[in-house]
C-alpha cells in the first residue's frame, strides 16, 4: 500500500469512527503501519538514487576515501538525510559540499572541508537573510530593521563559522587527475536547529546596541 493511501485510509478512519479504547489502538497501529511503509518507500527512492550516483561517478573515475563506505553506501546515506524531516515539516539536516586539488590527497582533503564548512555558512545566512527580507513585505518589520539584520548576519560570517558544532562527514570521495594531482569531493550534514542556534548567536550578538522590541520581533519571526 502506498503512503498516501494509507494516510487517506486513516484520515477517513479517524473522521468516521469513534474514538474508543478499542478504536484507538487500531489507531496507533495503523500509524504505526503508515510510518513503517513510508520508511521503507524512502529507503527505496534513496538507494536508487544512490546507485545512479554512484555508478555516475566511478564512471568519471571518483573512489571511495581511504577506510570510507563504498559509493553507493555513502551517497545512499546523503540521500536518507536529505529526505529526513522534522515535526514541523523543516528538512533536519543543511547539506554542503566541497570540492578541492592538490598535489596530495591530504591536502586536497583539508581544503575541500574547508569550503563545505564556509558553504555551510554561507547557506545558514542566505536562509536567515531570505526570512528577514520576506518579513518586510509582511510587515512584520521595517525596512530599516530588515537592513540592520541582514548587515549584522552578512558581517557574521566568522562567528557562524565559530558557532558551528560538530558536523557530520556524509560523503567523502576522491580521484586522480592526469598530472597525479588528488580531487576530494566532501559532503557534510549539520543539524538544522544547530544552525539556527548559530544564526541566532550571530545576530543577538551584533544587535546587541538594538532595542529588545527588535530581538522579540526576531525570536517570533525566526522562531528562536
Amino acid at each position: 500500500m502506498k503512503i498516501a493511501t494509507c494516510i487517506l485510509a486513516l484520515a477517513l478512519v479517524s473522521v468516521t469512527m469513534p474514538v474508543t479504547a478499542q478504536n484507538y489502538k487500531e489507531l496507533a497501529k495503523e500509524r504505526k503501519e503508515i510510518r513503517k511503509e513510508s520508511k521503507k518507500e524512502l529507503n527505496e527512492k534513496a538507494s536508487k538514487a544512490a546507485q545512479k550516483e554512484a555508478k555516475k561517478m566511478e564512471k568519471a573515475g571518483w573512489g571511495s576515501a581511504p577506510g570510507a563506505l563504498p559509493l553507493e553506501r555513502q551517497f545512499d546515506r546523503s540521500y536518507l538525510m536529505q529526505m529526513e524531516y522534522d515535526e514541523e515539516g523543516f528538512p533536519k539536516y543543511l547539506m554542503a559540499e566541497g570540492m578541492s586539488i592538490g598535489e596530495n590527497y591530504d591536502a586536497a582533503k583539508v581544503s575541500s572541508r574547508e569550503i563545505a564548512m564556509q558553504n555551510l555558512v554561507g547557506m545558514i545566512q542566505s536562509q536567515v537573510t531570505g526570512i528577514v527580507e520576506n518579513s518586510v513585505s509582511n510587515e512584520q518589520l521595517s525596512a530599516e530593521q530588515a537592513a540592520s539584520v541582514v548587515k549584522t548576519i552578512t558581517e557574521s560570517r566568522n562567528l557562524i563559522s565559530q558557532s558551528i558544532g560538530r558536523v557530520i562527514t556524509v560523503v567523502e570521495v576522491y580521484r586522480t587527475l592526469k598530472n597525479k594531482n588528488k580531487e576530494v569531493l566532501t559532503r557534510i550534514a549539520y543539524n538544522s536547529q544547530m544552525a539556527n542556534a548559530a544564526a541566532k548567536k550571530a545576530v543577538y550578538q551584533g544587535l546587541k546596541d538594538d532595542s529588545e522590541e527588535l530581538r522579540g520581533k526576531l525570536d517570533e519571526i525566526m522562531g528562536w
